[in-house]
C-alpha cells in the first residue's frame, strides 16, 4: 500500500500557518480543529512543521508562556515522504525518527500530511481486509477424500 492510497482516503484538508503567525494561534487552530501539526508555509514553499513536540518545547523553554511566533518553534528538518513510498517504509522511517507526523510532497507540490495514526489505521484495516479474505479461503477449502 503507498501513501497516496492512504491519502485518497484519508482527504485533502490540510491547515497551513506562516512562520509570522503567533504561537498561541497557531495553538487555538490545533485546539479547534482537533489536530496535532501545522504546516508552516512561506511563499508557496513548505519551510517547517509545528507539532505538539514544538509547542511543548515551546511552553518549557519560555517557562509555561506560549510567547513567540512560530518560525520561532517550529522543526524546519523535518522528514518528508512521497506519494510512492509505501507504507511500511514509512512506519520505519516514523519509528526510526521518533516523528508523529510527516508531510507528504509531490515535487515541491504538498499533499498532505501522514500521522502515525494514519499509518497504523490504514495498516490495520489491510490486515484485517487480509485476515477476512484468508477466514473466507479457509472456510471454502475444498474437503480432502482420499481413495483407498
Amino acid at each position: 500500500m503507498k501513501v497516496s492510497e492512504i491519502l485518497t482516503v484519508k482527504g485533502n484538508i490540510l491547515f497551513t500557518v506562516t512562520p509570522e503567525t503567533a504561537l498561541l494561534d497557531a495553538i487555538d487552530t490545533m485546539s479547534e480543529k482537533d489536530i496535532g501539526s501545522l504546516v508552516v508555509m512561506q511563499g508557496g514553499a513548505l519551510v517547517g512543521l509545528l507539532s505538539f513536540r514544538e509547542v511543548m518545547k515551546a511552553v518549557h523553554s519560555n517557562r509555561g508562556s506560549v510567547a513567540g511566533t512560530v518560525g520561532e518553534h517550529m522543526d524546519r528538518e523535518m522528514l518528508t515522504i512521497s506519494p510512492d513510498t509505501e507504507v511500511n517504509e514509512v512506519r520505519r522511517v516514523m519509528l526510526e525518527r521518533h516523528a508523529r507526523y510527516v508531510p507528504v510532497i509531490d515535487g515541491k507540490v504538498l499533499l498532505g500530511v501522514m500521522s502515525f495514526y494514519d499509518v497504523a489505521k490504514a495498516v490495520f484495516e489491510e490486515q484485517s481486509f487480509e485476515n477476512k479474505m484468508l477466514k473466507a479461503y479457509i472456510r471454502d477449502w475444498p474437503s480432502e477424500t482420499t481413495e483407498e
